[in-house]
Order: C-alpha cells, then structure tokens, then sequence
C-alpha cells in the first residue's frame, strides 16, 4: 500500500471507510424502549422542593441494549433533551410513558438517521444532577435527576452539537432539504459595535470588513444570489448567533470575513482558513484568541466541551461538509490569484475559529488582508482593490456552486 499514489490511496480508505460504517448498521438490530420498566417521577423530599416549590424529576429510560446517549438542557422554554443512538420508538406513544403528566409536555421522535430524541418540557428552569447508566437490573437502564434551580442558575449548555438543528422539538423537524435552484449565502462581516476589531492608523477591521461584505452582497445579488448577512451595521453578534442565523436562513455556506492584525512581518495577503481544530500555527492561534476575546469577556464558553459523543456525531456530519469547505476555499483562492490579488504564502489555513465549527454548513474564514502590512491595508481602503476582490469572491461563490449542483445530480442519480 505504500506505493500506491495518494489520490487512489484516499479512493480505498474512503470505500473502507463507507463499507466500516454501513455493514455494522445493517447488521445491528434497532433497540427499544420498554415502557413499562420506564417512567418520569417526582421527589418532594429536598432543600430545592422548599425553596423552589418545584419538585425533583427522575426520568428512568429502560432499553432492549445499552445504547449511546448524551443528555443536556436547553431554554425558551426549558426542555430536558435526550438522544439515543440506535433507539427505536416507533409505534410508542407518550402518552404511555408513566409520570406523563408530570410535565407540560412530553414528545419524542427520529432525530437524524439511526439518533432518537426525547425531548420533555419542564415545569420550570432545572439542572441535571445526574446522568448515567444504571447498573444491575434485568436490563439496562438510563437515570437522570433533575434538581429545580432558580431562572439566574439556569444553565442551558450552548455547544455546537446542540445547536446542529438550533434544538427544534422531533416532531417539528423539518424534511431532508432538497438542494434548490437558488444558492443562499451567509455573510459574516466580524467583529462590529463595542468590538472594533484590530485598529491601526485610524481603520478599524470591523469598519472595513463591513463594508465590503456589503459591496459583496450588492454583486452576489445582481448574480441571482440570495444573500443574508449577520449584520449589515455597526452592531456586534455572538459567536454563537451568527452560525444559528446561518442555519435559520438554511444557508448553504458561509462566509466570514475579517481584516486583522498581526506582529509586523507575521502575515501578509489574503488567506482562506478552514475548520480544523489540530492547526498548530501560533498565527491562526493569536486570531483565534483575537477573534472570540469578546464572546469570553461576555461570559460564553467557546472552549469546546462537548461530550465526546458529540464530537462523533459532529464529525460523521463533517465528512460531507469538509471537503466541500476545502473545495471552495480553493476555488476562491485560485480566483484570487487569476485577478492579481496577493496572497499569503500558504493561502489555504486550516484553523480552529469558532465561526467555522459548524458541522453542517459549508464555512470558510477569509482574511481580506491584515491591517498590520502596509500594503495590506492600503489594499482593503482602496475602492478599486476592493472591486476586483468583490469579483474574484463572488466568481468563487459561483463557481463553487456550479460544482456543487453538479454533485448533487450525481448523488441523486
């Protein structure tokens, strides 16, 4: 295997791959719940119950076979999530689950192929005390304990596997999206209000890159694409919400656009970066630090802790995502360099930007230039400059979808 070239050496491991992961899922039969060893109960004996006047909630999910699970909360309104991989609930009312009525309600439903999810109401904001496997028993069980907590301890867990689908409720989960004829895109100009971004001689990135993601969007529109942007003003967005406006408007990529600053002689021309949360480079480091100081002074974890089931499921969604990622950014690169814009030495990055952690949208970061270099910056407040970047972002975009269209024929066929 050792001499085979590289491109047929990524042929096999991806038929390998495709093979490692559809025997075992044709062979494995689906699990069930028992619904009579199952139930949703309340503890009136606490502190919590007197100070709160809610009780303690014990959900006791009862399987055929252990199974995969994460469990968390999420807000407006408080709802306790469960998912479960392999889990069949089909034919199962809830109904019939005991303690039913113990919350203002109760559903569950298909999450995603091969996921189940449970998703209860709760009567009131909550924490998850415990969680776990049950041992001993004739079968395996799953406990959670729920304490009442009051609304400013409420803690719902923001990390991006739980934002996969912004948490809908199963029975509300939208069909497969077919690919439509019209490309949505979601530019994200960064930085903006109280965060200026990197300044020097007087230019604010976040000025900047808002200005050109609105001459962007002016040229992406006159090509028939439909465009949003996560702001089209001088206020600032989270983190967070820019990638949940990214899936509410069912982007199909998006885009981040920046302008920074580094040590004079650290970084110069425009760079593409794309997810990759290994990147060892101290420059993609220092913007990273840069670009999320803000998100962490305001009190949001950006620190990745999701489970690492989460992180599974986040990377079988990127499997798809990735190399379309990757395709763009080197189509955008490649327009760049026909229309004479300066590039970094290594104009394709990978690095581990939150913006770009989104398993299930297309993403890319591009630095129009860093207003650190000279040149850099007299590019980015020159109105011609910006014009042929304009051209060469929106060729790519373009292009990119041509090529993504394509595929998709492909795939249905």
């Amino acid at each position: 295997m050792s001499r085979l070239v590289p491109p047929f050496r990524a042929l096999l491991m991806a038929l390998w791959l495709a093979l490692a992961l559809a025997l075992p899922l044709a062979a494995e039969p689906a699990v069930r719940l028992d619904l009579g060893a199952s139930s949703l109960t309340r503890t009136e004996r606490g502190w919590w119950q007197r100070l709160f006047g809610e009780p303690s909630l014990e959900l006791t999910l009862a399987l055929d076979h252990a199974v995969p699970y994460r469990v968390f909360l999420v807000g407006d309104p408080a709802r306790l999530v469960v998912d479960l991989k392999g889990v069949d609930l089909s034919g199962l009312s809830p109904s019939d689950l005991f303690g039913h009525d113990l919350v203002p309600a109760l559903r569950w439903g298909i999450f995603q192929p091969g996921w189940s999810r449970v998703v209860i109401e709760l009567p009131g904001p909550y924490r998850i005390a415990q969680a776990g496997k049950v041992s001993g028993g004739a079968q395996p069980r799953i406990a959670i304990l729920l304490h009442p907590v009051s609304k400013a301890d409420f803690a719902p867990r923001p990390s991006a596997a739980a934002a996969l689908r912004d948490l809908p409720d199963p029975a509300d989960l939208p069909p497969a999206r077919t690919r439509p004829e019209m490309l949505t895109v979601m530019l994200d100009p960064g930085h903006g209000g109280f965060d200026p971004g990197a300044q020097v001689d007087g230019e604010s990135e976040a000025a900047l890159v808002l200005a050109f993601g609105l001459e962007l969007r002016e040229e992406l529109q006159r090509r028939g694409v439909n465009v949003q942007m996560t702001r089209d003003r001088d206020v600032y967005v989270g983190l967070q919400a820019r990638l949940t406006m990214a899936r509410q408007a069912g982007a199909d990529l998006f885009l981040s656009l920046h302008a920074d600053a580094l040590p004079q002689g650290h970084a110069a021309g425009a760079t593409v970066y794309v997810w990759n949360p290994s990147a060892d480079d101290r420059a993609a480091a220092q913007l990273a630090l840069r670009h999320e100081r803000d998100d962490m002074l305001r009190g949001l974890d950006l620190t990745g802790q999701d489970d690492q089931l989460a992180a599974v499921m986040m990377d079988f969604a990127r499997t798809d995502t990735q190399p379309r990622s990757e395709a763009f950014a080197r189509i955008l690169t490649s327009r760049m360099a026909l229309l004479g814009i300066g590039l970094h030495g290594r104009p394709v990055q990978g690095a581990a930007f939150s913006v770009l952690k989104s398993p299930d949208i297309p993403s890319a970061l591009l630095e129009l230039g860093f207003l650190s270099d000279e040149t850099d910056r007299a590019n980015l407040t020159d109105p011609l400059w910006r014009a042929r970047m304009v051209e060469a972002v929106a060729d790519a975009v373009t292009g990119w979808w041509t090529d993504e269209t394509a595929r998709a024929g492909l795939l249905r066929r």
